[in-house]
């Protein structure tokens, strides 16, 4: 009889932890298909959420990076922050180029786009800062000839480490293949606070790093947080360098919880 009665608690304490077992974590969509709700708009020159030339907008269920109400580009570099900050987890976006860059755009900004991530605020951007201090993921599209591989890295005022050394350079390209014209791809960060990351197009890694920390280079003037810093959190956001992009999905896995 005592041997039941043992039996029976340690399927009870067994049936406890099995019920309280914390869920697989699971893909969230951030993008509702019908408008900007839970993001903010930093343009460079123009104060935060002000949408100049409704650079950022909802068309048909596609979020849409479009410059066809501006005449020429003049340096407004632009970016769609999510509100909320992650430090671990997932993003995966489905993204392409179409059409024409806008006039007045640079060479090097050519079906050029990116997500930047480990990102300072929206809020915290100066009026006339080009780009967040993050690190991005760098979307390149195929011009037609050569090859030009996507989701590489760039270090806007941040550092990484690669196979164990520093990055010598700004950007550091992807072993990704060349997507020409305007099929929609799918890119993937997958971030592990300040250790390592991940990049992946299509399902395959393309790229892995780590260590993301603030970095002396292309930093605006006075910024507060020292070099070295480790990145281990941040805003993420969807870039806007003078070529036109959709994306008709952005999700997030938390991985934190």
């Amino acid at each position: 009889m005592k041997s039941l009665t043992v039996l029976f608690i340690m399927l009870l304490v067994l049936s406890c932890k099995i019920g309280t077992r914390q869920p697989e974590p699971q893909w969230i969509s951030l993008f509702n298909g019908k408008d900007l709700t839970g993001w903010d708009i930093k343009i460079n020159k123009h104060p935060l959420n002000e949408n100049y030339g409704n650079l950022f907008r909802v068309e048909n269920g596609i979020l849409k990076v479009s410059y066809d109400q501006l005449d020429s580009f003049r340096g407004e570099f632009g970016h769609l922050f999510y509100k909320q900050k992650f430090s671990k987890y997932k993003l995966r976006v489905e993204y392409r180029f179409v059409g024409e860059q806008c006039p007045g755009g640079p060479e090097w900004a050519m079906r050029n786009s990116g997500i930047m991530f480990h990102s300072q605020s929206a809020e915290s951007m100066g009026l006339n800062q080009d780009f967040p201090v993050s690190i991005e993921a760098q979307f390149l599209g195929g011009l037609g000839t050569g090859e030009r591989p996507t989701l590489s890295v760039c270090t806007p005022g941040t550092d990484i480490d690669i196979n164990g050394t520093m990055a010598p350079d700004h950007c550091t390209s992807s072993s990704s293949k060349t997507f020409d014209g305007d099929q929609w791809v799918t890119a993937e960060i997958d971030v592990y606070g300040d250790s390592i990351i991940h990049h992946l197009v299509n399902g395959d890694t393309v790229i892995t790093y780590s260590k993301p920390r603030v970095g002396p280079g292309m930093k605006p003037e006075g910024y507060p947080v020292p070099d070295g810093t480790p990145l281990k959190e941040g805003y993420f956001a969807l870039q806007a360098e003078s070529a036109p992009v959709e994306f008709r999905k952005v999700e997030i896995m938390d991985l934190s919880k």
